[in-house]
């Protein structure tokens, strides 16, 4: 049967619940622990910080499906379903009999996978009567989602977007602001956190860490206001199930089955969510299917940091997670350019690492930079820095097989475009990017601050 380039799905075809890959986990992800008494923190206690509904999400592990709310549905439509290509042009370049294929999630106006989970924390958001959320950002992507699901639903949005970021990328923090979302460099003086932060390191700049606490301190203190995460939590893995439900449905179509699926990895929502049905079928004992977190060399959580309970954020106000992590104090050299800068891991991700049944490799940005640029030229897409990490491993495991002469079947996450990434693709033209790897002295002085319990 011929593969056409890219595989379409109707719009009946699309999803009509989230899969929850943790009721097929044998060992669930760790509880969320209150950091003033040590206990699993409670639905009241999460309710404080979180909506209503999405904490009964990141609650449960038992109920496989959540059924996606019909206007969540409607404003899907918009961008969904989203393709799955075969790169044709790319297995020519690399001369592999390897079959590469990726799930295109870049054709929206936030130009990455992020608004699959924004529009429906939004939505929960509004039908709890709330005013507004607040929020971190990296790259800016999820900022860039959230702002646009606030606008369209009529909610008021606050960004604290890390610093670095807010002065490296200012198209993407404008697009915010076209969508009439508040956007503040973080670590900032408007938060009793902030300012804290500001005083132990006047001159840093930033990570999701800080910003996370600040977003907090934020949600905390309007009335009408919670905060929402737009990686690492079980909810976000759950909503960005969609990607990977898509990709499976559009592979069945043609019989064709993943030998090894390959994503990004920050905090882990779109890996979670590509992989996520493919997953399950591996949890069951239906697939012996590969699956590998690629992280940068910068900021490698999983290859080199350790599994244990730690904040999910620099201040120390959210609840401990337990989760591959570099300790929350770590804070990524500034000249990483992508926005994989989270220290810690998915705890959904972190136990399946644990397990054995996710593998897990870091790579430097000038070599993901060159990967991008190849992708580029042949496949006629600008991939985001954090999109081209995967693109890096999916053309390492093709050139593998065109040494061994196997035919595998590679499917990764293009999770977004590049287009607000040009000073990043400047800096690699101009010779000016190089690769800091922190240092085993570094990463044990961030990890002595962990929280003991």
């Amino acid at each position: 049967m011929e593969i056409p380039y890219k595989i379409y799905l109707r719009e009946d075809q699309m999803p009509r619940a989230w899969y929850n890959l943790r009721a097929d986990m044998k060992n669930k992800p760790a509880p969320l622990l209150n950091p003033a008494t040590g206990k699993p923190m409670t639905r009241e206690e999460l309710c404080g910080v979180f909506c209503e509904k999405l904490v009964e999400q990141e609650l449960d592990d038992s109920l496989p499906y959540y059924s996606i709310p019909q206007p969540i549905r409607d404003f899907y439509r918009m961008y969904r379903p989203s393709p799955l290509v075969r790169a044709y042009c790319l297995e020519e370049k690399l001369q592999t009999p390897a079959h590469i294929y990726y799930k295109y999630e870049g054709n929206n106006t936030s130009g990455s996978h992020k608004l699959n989970s924004a529009i429906a924390q939004a939505y929960y958001a509004k039908a709890q009567g709330l005013k507004g959320v607040t929020t971190e950002t990296g790259a800016g992507q999820w900022g860039t989602a959230l702002s646009m699901a606030c606008a369209y639903l009529g909610l008021d949005c606050q960004v604290f977007m890390v610093k670095i970021s807010y002065e490296q990328k200012p198209f993407r923090r404008e697009i915010m602001r076209t969508y009439g979302a508040s956007v503040t460099p973080s670590p900032s003086d408007s938060t009793k956190v902030g300012r804290a932060i500001l005083a132990a390191k006047p001159d840093t700049t930033g990570s999701l860490g800080c910003a996370i606490s600040e977003a907090v301190e934020a949600a905390r203190s309007q009335p009408g206001y919670r905060y929402v995460l737009g990686s690492v939590l079980n909810q976000v893995l759950l909503h960005q199930s969609v990607i990977g439900l898509e990709a499976k449905t559009a592979m069945d179509l043609y019989d064709i089955k993943p030998d090894i699926v390959i994503g990004c990895a920050g905090g882990g929502s779109n890996l979670g969510g590509l992989i996520a049905p493919f997953m399950g079928e591996r949890l069951r004992g239906e697939s012996d299917c590969r699956f590998i977190a690629v992280e940068p060399a910068s900021c490698p959580s999983l290859t080199r940091g350790v599994f244990a309970y730690d904040f999910a954020d620099t201040g120390r106000v959210c609840p401990l997670a337990k989760m591959y992590t570099l300790g929350s104090g770590f804070i990524p050299a500034p000249n990483h350019a992508g926005g994989l800068r989270f220290h810690g891991m998915s705890p959904i991700l972190s136990q399946l690492y644990a397990d054995g049944y996710l593998e897990a490799r870091a790579v430097g940005q000038r070599e993901v930079f060159e990967a991008a640029e190849i992708f580029a030229r042949v496949e006629g897409i600008l991939p985001a820095p954090e999109s081209a990490h995967a693109i890096k491993a999916a053309m390492d495991e093709a050139v593998c097989c065109r040494e061994s002469g196997e035919r595998k079947t590679i499917l990764f996450g293009l999770t977004g475009t590049g287009y607000f990434d040009l000073l990043a693709y400047q800096r690699f033209h101009d010779g000016e990017m190089s690769d800091y790897i922190p240092n085993d002295k570094e990463l044990a002085a961030s990890l002595s601050a962990l929280p003991r319990l």
